[in-house]
Parts: C-alpha cells; structure tokens; sequence
C-alpha cells in the first residue's frame, strides 16, 4: 500500500497528540489497555502515548526492540522467521505484535517494524517501507504494510500516525 506523502505535518506532533488523546479517551471508555512494540520508531509511540495526561489508566508497556535477539528475547519473534522474511517482513510484525500481547497486560497491541532510512533499503525492501501490525487479546492480528516517502524522521513520523489510527479503527 502507498502511502500519502505526508499523514501528520513535519516537525509539528500537534496531530500525534490529538491522535494519542482520541485513543485515551476511547480505551478508557471501553476499560481497555494498550501495549506498543516498536523497531524502527525506537519508542516514539509509546511517547505520544504518556505525553497525554492520565495514560497510566490505559497503556501497559512499550518495548522498544531493535536488534534480532530483542525480537527474540522480548517478543518471542522466533529465529526462522528472522532468517527467512528478515525484520521487516509480515511474517515478523505479526510475531512482535502476538508476543507483544503475550508479554504484557494489555487487551490491545500495535508493533511495527520497517526501513525507516536514509541508509538500509534494498530494491526489496526499500526505505520508508514499514510493516504495522495490531492485535486485540483473543481476535486475529492484522499486518499492512506501508512505503512512507521523507527522510527519516518523516517515514517514522507517519508510521507513528498510522499505527494510532489503527489502534482507533480497531476500537470503532
């Protein structure tokens, strides 16, 4: 799937935050609570996420797994599947994003994984491409994948954007 050029403007997190907030509200609403696990945004979701005052309600944890062995470590990303698909692939968002909920206290679970650049694409995999996955506890997960366009702190920038609103589509 291509994305828009640009979901959230550059340098501003005025959008995030409405975002992160709509979110709040909502699984507070339904008694809920959400866990990230993030690569390649290294943690920015889970920072929108306790940017927003009385967080502590609905948000569990987030982890922050980068390398193959914290995939493995901390979300049960089996090493096949690494070696096989690689990080950024279907085949490991849905393993981090299952692992997420298995580590974890909460109902709901976002992970992504991508190329997030300037350097590391291949004609494959290029940069910007990010897979996002979701999982409610108990329901099937749901991988898409994305390829943002911008520098680096752009493609995060909307895989951040994106990854929120999946979380609020899935709570409609």
């Amino acid at each position: 799937m291509q994305a828009p050029v640009s979901v959230v403007p550059a340098h501003d997190d005025t959008a995030l935050h409405a975002l992160a907030g709509r979110l709040g509200d909502r699984l507070r609403a339904q008694r809920a609570m959400v866990c990230t696990a993030e690569s390649c945004t290294g943690g920015w979701i889970a920072k929108m996420i306790t940017d927003i005052p009385g967080c502590s309600e609905w948000f569990d944890c987030g982890l922050a797994a980068y390398s193959y062995e914290a995939k493995q470590a901390l979300l049960g990303v089996r090493p096949e599947t690494l070696m096989q698909f690689g990080a950024v692939s279907r085949e490991t968002v849905l393993e981090m994003v299952s692992g997420a909920l298995i580590t974890s206290g909460a109902g709901l679970a976002v992970a992504v994984t991508g190329i997030a650049g300037p350097t590391g694409g291949t004609p494959d995999k290029p940069v910007g491409e990010v897979w996002i996955g979701w999982k409610r506890r108990g329901g099937y997960p749901r991988a898409e994948v994305f390829h943002f366009r911008g520098d680096r702190e752009a493609v995060r920038r909307q895989t951040v954007a994106v990854a929120l609103q999946g979380l609020l589509t899935i709570l409609e």
